[in-house]
């Protein structure tokens, strides 16, 4: 066991991969030694998720394990969502943690980490200030490098008013980074080879309003699209309802390299569960600005997010979000139950639809949203589309289309071993529910 190496196991989302390679960068940089195998690092970082209930069980169950096998010269630190908000039930429940360290100040974590050594007692201690910061220095990127692909986290927090979601109180209010430093990472992206670029924030419609932009995303975009980097695919996560602008929908539409894909998070359909949810409720709004989009890239794919089983969704509520569902044929959907979360606005509302009902319901939505992927799966068939592998082996690949994000969509079976990281010209041959299967032709 190397005396300054260390292991950091990121659970969650992408902008959590985020945070877990700018600690291992800050670390780095510091003449720790980067160790795959937690069992032989020094130090052992979990970069926690808090979001909902089965997030925060898995961050639970992990920091259990390393901590019933923690070795007596390891140190274990626990960080992210769930450490920043529920700092004491962390320490209750996981006895064997040496610091916690909360998700708006994880650039301390060199110092953090010196402090531990040196505590005089075996109690934990804490890192976790409530208010926010934002690390931009030119010691550490923000990006997550995932193979020919790399996330890059364009602002942290959120200042939108979501009943459901916490996500305001384990990060706080939104903080744009500066145009240039999102600039500087995509810069080092594209000297380090990488074909696409995913912009990625809690809101990335919201950029640049803390730094006094209007249509900051617009802005970015622009800016980045004029400095002709050498990378091929560019695409943007999170949209929020009644921001996606008409100054947006051109740039998606004229610039080459803004993949044709937008992930918007609708929730529901309809207008009285949004409210009670505190989201854009204007569904015409929806409709007309799904409509532009369309007109000006009708291969545009959109993703969208429902929440089923909301305080008081009836089942004329539900009825009305499998109508719309219907209507709109969206490319790809994610849905969830209803998480109950003390502390957000939605806390007083209860959580009265009882589990059965909303797993049943949720069935039915998906069973209804398989059924259009796969449609829209199957017009792909005959399509000549470019896809970017991402890894092969025993004979196939496996890659992506425009239409796939990493993780979360599907993709595209090649016959043949393909170099990771090419982009292929591919006739699709094949269609399944979220997978497609294709031939190379060039």
């Amino acid at each position: 066991m190397k005396s300054d190496s260390f292991c950091v196991v990121s659970l969650g989302c992408a902008k959590n991969t985020v945070d877990s390679q700018s600690i291992a960068q800050l670390l780095e940089h510091q003449g720790y030694q980067f160790e795959e195998n937690p069992s032989k690092a020094t130090v052992i970082i979990v970069n926690t998720c808090g979001f909902i209930g089965d997030a925060r069980e898995e961050s639970y169950q992990v920091l259990a394990d390393f901590a019933g096998k923690k070795k007596k010269n390891q140190l274990l630190i626990a960080a992210g969502c769930l450490t920043q908000r529920y700092r004491e039930a962390v320490a209750r429940e996981i006895p064997g943690i040496d610091g916690l360290i909360g998700t708006r100040h994880w650039m301390d974590i060199v110092p953090f980490v010196d402090a531990i050594r040196k505590r005089k007692s075996p109690m934990p201690i804490y890192h976790i200030p409530d208010v926010p910061s934002i690390h931009d220095g030119e010691d550490v990127l923000r990006v997550a490098d995932q193979g020919a692909s790399a996330y890059v986290k364009i602002a942290d927090g959120c200042r939108r008013p979501c009943a459901f979601c916490a996500i305001p109180l384990i990060k706080g209010t939104q903080m744009s980074r500066p145009i240039q430093n999102i600039m500087r990472d995509i810069q080092s992206l594209a000297d380090a080879g990488k074909k696409e670029v995913i912009l990625i924030a809690q809101d990335t419609t919201d950029y640049g309003s803390d730094l006094g932009m209007q249509d900051g995303l617009s802005h970015l975009l622009d800016a980045i699209t004029k400095e002709k980097y050498d990378i091929p695919w560019l695409r943007v996560m999170y949209a929020y309802p009644g921001y996606v602008t008409d100054k947006l929908i051109d740039l998606m539409a004229t610039r080459p390299q803004i993949l044709h894909y937008l992930d918007i998070p609708l929730q529901h359909a309809h207008p009285e569960t949004l409210k009670r949810m505190k989201r854009p409720h204007n569904m015409d709004w929806v409709r007309n600005t799904i409509g532009k989009m369309r007109n000006a890239m009708p291969d545009l794919a959109i993703r969208t997010t429902f929440i089923v089983g909301y305080p008081g969704e009836t089942e004329d509520e539900f009825n009305l979000l499998l109508k719309f569902v219907k209507e709109m044929q969206f490319d790809r959907a994610g849905a969830f139950t209803f998480s109950y979360e003390p502390g957000t606005a939605s806390e007083i509302l209860g959580d009265p639809i009882p589990q059965e009902v909303k797993e049943e319901r949720l069935g039915r939505l998906m069973m209804l949203q398989e059924e259009i992927s796969l449609h829209k799966n199957q017009e792909m068939v005959g399509t000549v589309l470019e896809v970017l592998v991402e890894g092969s082996g025993d004979g196939i690949s496996l890659g992506r289309t425009y239409r796939d994000a990493p993780e979360i969509d599907g993709m595209v079976i090649l016959q043949g071993e393909h170099p990771t990281g090419e982009l292929l010209k591919v006739k699709i041959d094949g269609a399944m529910i979220h997978d497609l299967t294709g031939v190379v032709i060039s």
